[in-house]
């Protein structure tokens, strides 16, 4: 496996296990009924999460290669990988279209 794909796989655990903690740290600080230190406190908290945790860190990559450019979402396969297995036929019910 790629090392780019392990890191992004890294990623998006770490994404997952502070995603609870991160949404409602966010939600508290946007509270504009709260105090603003009360709020200011909250960022703070906010911001002392690890960079890797935020989801906006995590690229979609391609299963096989790990490109990360030109992944399409349904089959995260890159478009090169995904025309060349088309091409074979190894993707059932993808076919070549001609007109």
């Amino acid at each position: 496996m790629n090392n780019r794909v392990q890191r992004d796989l890294h990623r998006r655990s770490s994404v997952q296990k502070n995603q609870i903690l991160r949404m409602q740290l966010s939600a508290l600080f946007q509270n504009q009924s709260l105090p603003q230190w009360v709020r200011l406190s909250f960022l703070e908290r906010l911001k002392n999460l690890p960079r890797e945790s935020s989801p906006t860190r995590s690229r979609n990559r391609c299963a096989l290669t790990g490109r990360g450019r030109g992944v399409l979402r349904f089959s995260r396969l890159s478009r090169l990988r995904f025309r060349e297995m088309a091409a074979r036929g190894d993707l059932c019910g993808i076919s070549k279209s001609s007109w």
